[in-house]
């Protein structure tokens, strides 16, 4: 049974931050380079400082952005700029944004939730995740001992029966937090004392399955966190702060949930590789060339994406390659996948998009090895087709490759039959932000 529990969040204290959106960010792994300085120069107590520190040359296992990341958390208790709530609390939290210009609302709660093995499946996953990643996020968890930023999960409640309740529960109440962050989201959360609804809560969680959304690095992190608490101390208890990771849990039934395509950028490929694109797709793929237009006009980008969704039946990839105008839409031709990977891999996942991409186009095709699949710094991904697109024609990549959205009946499908994704196969938007609450794990 999947266990939620309320905890005594660690907040930013509102008599020090006036405005949370100078102080709040996206999870790490959404910032770039540009954007963490943005955030560094906005407000002195960022919690980017937390989450993703700056590097320096001077770098050592004493003095790293881990060491100053803990540095700073501690330093920011003792000042008061974070306090800790004095009750356990669960946090109710709304967030209004735009997809495709029209307003939308997301509702979840923020909770401790019992850490459970994929084994047990409580808490199921749906994507492969990086190696280093997971090192690097362990060496911070380390070192500041919390969650800094909520794993983003999903639970199905397809006659909406918890969120009216709690949204009930907090009628009349003032939310504690409520704010316009830099995205133009804005967020408001309610903090939830009342035991009897924390129980409600316990108990129709209870016989349901979590489903990672967006945070698998951190999730599974948490674990090995845990496992090294435990293998540390013969006193090791079933309470102890490392058995819970914190959850934002959203309903898979919630008209806000969103899922946007995650394209695939390949920063550095070899003319070979290029040619194989070329010579070998149309063995596999019915082939439509599309001209390029202006790279500022936004709606050819628009065009190009309902070029590519006319065709639900098939898996439609759309390419962008270095040096070469337009772009090209491959179109799956039927009893590919089937004929090649039937054996080894299900139809569950031979259905997805990324599938035809990961091992058809990236590993067949290309000729890509999975030490290459598995560097971030080959391959990074995008959620807008505009960024995709003009990371090639700007020279800062070798090819792009578009995608439709990943559906969350898939996801459900593959995390329910113990299956994964190729990496970072979905893209829920929008983020969970990071700075709403924290969690202490001393």
């Amino acid at each position: 049974m999947a266990r939620i529990y309320p905890f005594k969040g660690i907040v930013f204290n509102p008599d020090r931050i006036q405005n949370l959106g100078d102080v709040t960010t996206p999870p790490y792994d959404v910032i770039s380079e540009a954007e963490q300085a943005e955030f560094y120069n906005r407000h002195p107590h960022n919690i980017i400082r937390l989450i993703l520190g700056k590097t320096r040359e001077t770098d050592h296992g004493g003095n790293n952005r881990h060491t100053r990341a803990a540095d700073s958390f501690r330093q920011w208790l003792s000042d008061g700029v974070l306090i800790q709530d004095g009750s356990p609390a669960i946090y109710l939290n709304e967030m209004t944004f735009m997809v495709n210009h029209e307003p939308l609302t997301r509702w979840g709660i923020i909770a401790r939730v019992g850490l459970e093995p994929f084994d047990n499946k409580v808490i199921l996953p749906h994507e492969t995740t990086f190696s280093r990643v997971k090192s690097e996020r362990l060496e911070l968890m380390n070192a500041c001992h919390a969650n800094f930023s909520p794993i983003f999960s999903l639970y199905s409640d397809p006659t909406n029966h918890l969120i009216p309740m709690l949204r009930h529960a907090v009628d009349g109440m003032l939310p504690m937090m409520d704010f316009v962050d830099d995205r133009s989201q804005s967020h408001r959360v309610w903090k939830i004392t009342d035991s009897t609804v924390h129980q409600f809560i316990l108990d129709f969680m209870g016989d349901r399955t979590l489903f990672i959304a967006d945070g698998h690095h951190r999730y599974e992190t948490a674990l090995n966190y845990r496992n090294q608490m435990a293998d540390s101390s013969a006193a090791f208890m079933p309470d102890h702060p490392s058995n819970f990771v914190m959850m934002y849990l959203s309903a898979m039934e919630d008209p806000g949930l969103v899922i946007l395509p995650a394209h695939r950028i390949v920063r550095k490929a070899d003319p070979d590789q290029i040619n194989r694109i070329l010579d070998l797709s149309p063995r596999y793929f019915d082939i439509v060339s599309v001209p390029a237009g202006s790279e500022s006009d936004s709606g050819n980008y628009d065009s190009l994406m309902r070029a590519m969704q006319t065709d639900s039946e098939r898996t439609v990839i759309g390419v962008c390659i270095q040096s070469k105008p337009g772009f090209l839409i491959l179109r799956l031709k039927p009893g590919v996948m089937k004929s090649l990977y039937g054996e080894a891999l299900s139809q569950n996942v031979l259905s997805l998009d990324v599938t035809v991409l990961t091992r058809l186009v990236l590993m067949d095709i290309m000729g890509m090895n999975a030490a290459q699949l598995d560097d971030e710094n080959q391959i990074t991904y995008a959620s807008s087709v505009e960024t995709a697109v003009k990371s090639v024609t700007e020279n800062q990549s070798a090819v792009s490759f578009l995608l439709n959205p990943t559906r969350i009946d898939q996801v459900r499908q593959i995390a329910e039959a113990g299956e994964i994704m190729p990496r970072k196969s979905t893209y829920f938007y929008p983020k969970v932000i990071t700075g709403l609450t924290i969690n202490a794990l001393f």
